[in-house]
């Protein structure tokens, strides 16, 4: 529910707000949680109008850790960088934790190599079921390719809302 709150409000900020709106600071402190689990976006006090005539400069800005890479050499933001720390949040909802070093193992042949059971959330209790484990290498696989190095090949929101959706229908008729 987390997961699917944060992607629908950046999907509803990219693609659904005219001028669309950047957030710049998507990260587990900035997502508040009803009494009921649902996730609201805050802190909008870095976010910024994306405006296409505008080359969109800016100050490095964000939380340490879900800062997207390319920020720190071209100081272009743009919606990917929001995708990028999305898809950092969406792997310390899975890891119970923030992902860390791990991080640097996203852009690398090392990513093959991740051990899913060792990126769990301690405590979640083996053994898991079909349906559970389905659900986190989903969330993990659709984590890093929001993280990937090259911010045209990340998925926009609205694509990463869509996979959300249809993960949730299938579990549903499942």
């Amino acid at each position: 529910r987390v997961v699917n709150g944060v992607a629908h409000a950046l999907c509803y900020l990219h693609h659904d707000c005219v001028p669309p709106i950047i957030h710049r600071d998507i990260s587990s402190k900035n997502v508040l949680l009803s009494s009921e689990f649902e996730a609201c976006v805050s802190d909008f006090g870095t976010a910024r109008f994306l405006k296409p005539d505008s080359s969109n400069w800016t100050a490095v800005a964000g939380t340490y850790g879900y800062v997207a890479p390319e920020l720190a050499y071209t100081m272009v933001v743009t919606e990917k960088c929001d995708v990028y720390s999305f898809g950092v949040l969406v792997l310390e909802v899975v890891m119970g934790k923030h992902p860390g070093e791990l991080l640097s193992q996203v852009n690398s042949s090392a990513h093959q190599r991740i051990n899913l059971k060792g990126l769990l959330d301690p405590r979640l209790s083996p053994p898991f079921g079909q349906r559970l484990s389905h659900k986190l290498s989903f969330l993990v696989d659709l984590s890093i390719s929001c993280m990937l190095e090259d911010p045209q090949s990340r998925p926009t929101m609205y694509n990463v809302s869509r996979q959300l959706e249809m993960e949730a229908s299938f579990d549903q008729q499942n």
